[in-house]
């Protein structure tokens, strides 16, 4: 089972780093308008709802406390239902008619997040991506108005490589599905698997496929040791279930879980993501996940930025999350925004974990 800390959620730092006042205080001025864009309706609605939410709760908290710099948040939110053409339509509107400082959320999906590159970068709106291919922002010379609030794929194959060399794991199998998010990562393992000595058989499927019996008898009769399933559509539980049905015993390496309360003490965000987790479960009665995070460290980054760089302004903002994102301690780790990297993480963001016994359980720091 693969996570990063990210994948395990809390207050990000905004919060925490003092960017709201801390009492109740009349907010004044302009209002500062954000837009977001998520999948809650449609295939990609499991992930986009709880990002929505984090997003209005970290707007809703911001204002009781005056906003940013006692301005108000004005939030504009609009459902992509899991497509790249009403995403697209919908960036529109936020940049044309809502007039919006930055966006934060990308559709939830790679592929919706790609989509929408070419009209931010004409309009020169900052986006906040919260989707996982590589792609959305490198290279950084064809994405300066996009940053991520995600670790990248190639950080991700990297860390997941080391733990296999740490198995003696040699042989693994990839089965991806044909998406962007898929197709990303399939790409990475192949540029880094040589170098670390791993052999890998490729398989991949349709992200609406209900069935993956076929691609996974092939691998049934390869050398694999571990199959790595990377998509995050419901697939994924196909994938288990096929497995399982197979009666393969190879190892399962498939999606994030959640384990900040098995972090140690010492853990620079291990507080960050407890304080988080029961901020979102007091507000909805309900638990937060990995996504959910995402969004949550995305508005938080651009609110430091907003409040950091002086203003509200787009060119600003994407100064302010180029200069002012430093050791920001979020959800999914702790971020640090370049000129040159558009991208907070890092390798050490990841850890891995297993599903053993009904729970979760840290299996490599």
């Amino acid at each position: 089972m693969l996570t990063r800390r990210q994948f395990t959620t809390t207050l990000g730092g905004a919060l925490a780093a003092g960017l709201v006042a801390p009492g109740p205080i009349r907010a004044q001025g302009a209002p500062i308008k954000i837009g977001s864009i998520f999948s809650y309706t449609g295939p990609a609605a499991f992930l986009g709802d709880r990002m929505k939410r984090s997003v209005e709760l970290f707007v809703e908290e911001a204002n009781k406390k005056g906003g940013l710099g006692g301005r108000r948040i004005e939030l504009t939110l609009y459902d992509a239902g899991s497509e790249s053409t009403k995403a697209v339509l919908a960036a529109k509107r936020l940049i044309e008619q809502d007039t919006v400082e930055a966006i934060v959320g990308d559709g939830n999906r790679s592929d919706i997040g790609l989509a929408l590159v070419p009209s931010v970068q004409r309009a020169e709106v900052p986006l906040m991506s919260v989707s996982g291919a590589t792609a959305l922002v490198e290279p950084v010379k064809d994405r300066a108005w996009v940053f991520k609030s995600t670790v990248n794929d190639v950080e991700v194959v990297a860390r997941l490589l080391d733990f296999f060399k740490k198995r003696g794991i040699k042989d693994v199998a990839m089965l991806n599905d044909t998406g962007a998010f898929g197709a990303s990562a399939r790409d990475q393992l192949r540029a880094q698997a040589p170098a670390a000595g791993v052999n890998v058989v490729y398989e991949e499927f349709g992200p609406g496929d209900n069935d993956l019996t076929t691609q996974l008898t092939r691998i049934r009769g390869s050398n694999a040791k571990a199959i790595i399933c990377w998509t995050v559509t419901p697939a994924g539980v196909v994938f288990l279930k096929n497995a399982q049905q197979l009666g393969l015993k190879q190892m399962l390496v498939h999606g994030f879980g959640f384990v900040a309360d098995q972090l140690p003490d010492t853990d620079p965000i291990k507080a960050t993501i407890l304080d988080y987790k029961t901020r979102y479960r007091a507000r909805y009665s309900e638990e937060t996940d990995v996504y959910g995070g995402q969004a949550w460290d995305g508005i938080g980054m651009v609110a430091q930025a907003i409040t950091r760089a002086g203003g509200s302004d787009r060119v600003k903002i994407r100064a302010g999350l180029e200069e002012h994102v430093r050791e920001y301690k979020g959800v999914g780790g702790v971020f640090t925004f370049s000129p040159q990297k558009h991208w907070g993480l890092a390798k050490s963001d990841v850890v891995i974990i297993e599903w053993r016994q009904g729970k979760f359980r840290l299996v490599d720091l």
